[in-house]
């Protein structure tokens, strides 16, 4: 089970975007790396195909899984994951409150 999954409104703790806060688009286990919505926006140069037009489009970049940190249920403050067995159902909670975070 993985300590941040999509759909997760996490906390950025370094690089230019720290403090912000988004919601993962998309989780890259084996490289370490998640999709952030609005953070680490880079521009990239697209060419012109039958489907989309041509110009300079701003989206994200892989932000590294340890530059990010679950936002607390509670108070929106960045807060390490613990794991632990409710009704027979492996669950995640925020350590920093106790709250449940998939409940």
């Amino acid at each position: 089970m993985q300590k941040i999954k999509k759909g997760d409104e996490v906390v950025v703790l370094a690089g230019k975007d720290k403090g912000r806060k988004g919601s993962v688009i998309q989780v890259m286990p084996k490289d370490g790396k998640a999709l952030v919505s609005g953070i680490n926006m880079v521009k990239r140069h697209q060419s012109q195909t039958p489907s989309r037009e041509a110009g300079i489009i701003a989206k994200e970049a892989p932000i590294d899984l340890s530059n990010l940190a679950i936002a607390d249920p509670k108070d929106g403050k960045p807060t390490r994951v613990g794991f632990r067995v409710e009704d027979g159902k492996k669950v995640r909670f925020a350590k920093r409150s106790g709250e449940l975070i998939d409940g």
